[in-house]
């Protein structure tokens, strides 16, 4: 598998290709502001061919370049419901400050194919199995992607595309509209503490991790304790 990734624009987002090699189709993860240079650069570079954008949660930082990125290629932005509305007005993401600092007559439309992700399904797109997993706090809407297991670049405990729900030494804002602090822990624990200690986290900022190194570390996962079983289902 192929994993590559810079950060994009003033908020140093970061932006990721995935596909199953060299010189074949791949889907983006969150191709935010002035992201348009980079991935051209990573797609020439690997002979990419775009299907799919996936989208980690609606923040503008994520989804800034989501029409241009998906209409200069025609192809589908994938979200989760709960964040859809921020792809046509992402200040409602926002606080009142930060919302007439960025927004000043700028206007955000949806990309002109939208399809929306559910908790737990496997998407199948140029050649991968990605599985998606609901991960509210930062936002109504997060989710993070799970490549499994095999061959790519950072081993063999898979990978975890984890948004801005698990960094490198933190965690997640929950400040901000639709962000709530007790349901981010809830998902910390439910989506990334059940992962193997191997698994690779390739954050929504900042450097790459693993489930293991957060686990012993990150002083906002110290006290939680992941469910003892199963929780989908009635």
């Amino acid at each position: 598998m192929l994993i590559a990734g810079f950060p994009a624009g003033s908020f140093q987002a970061n932006c990721y290709v995935i596909a199953p090699a060299a010189g074949e189709e791949c889907v983006i993860v969150d191709p935010g502001q002035d992201a348009v240079p980079g991935l051209d650069d990573l797609l020439r570079e690997h002979r990419l061919k775009p299907v799919a954008v996936l989208l980690t949660h609606g923040h503008i930082d994520h989804m800034w370049s989501v029409v241009p990125v998906c209409g200069a290629r025609d192809i589908p932005a994938w979200i989760h419901p709960e964040d859809r509305e921020l792809l046509s007005d992402p200040g409602k993401g926002l606080g009142l400050a930060a919302r007439q600092q960025l927004f000043g007559g700028l206007e955000f439309t949806e990309p002109d194919d939208v399809r929306e992700l559910a908790d737990g399904e496997i998407l199948k797109l140029a050649g991968l199995e990605l599985r998606v997993d609901h991960a509210p706090g930062h936002t109504r809407g997060s989710v993070t992607y799970l490549a499994p297991p095999g061959e790519h670049p950072f081993g063999e405990g898979g990978a975890l595309f984890s948004g801005d729900l698990l960094f490198a030494g933190s965690i997640g804002r929950s400040d901000l509209p639709g962000g709530d602090y007790p349901t981010i822990l809830r998902s910390l624990a439910s989506v990334c503490l059940t992962l193997p200690d191997e698994t690779v986290v390739l954050p929504g900022h900042g450097p790459d991790t693993t489930i293991g190194r957060e686990r012993a570390s990150n002083p906002f996962l110290r006290d939680l304790t992941p469910p003892s079983g199963p929780t989908r289902g009635l």
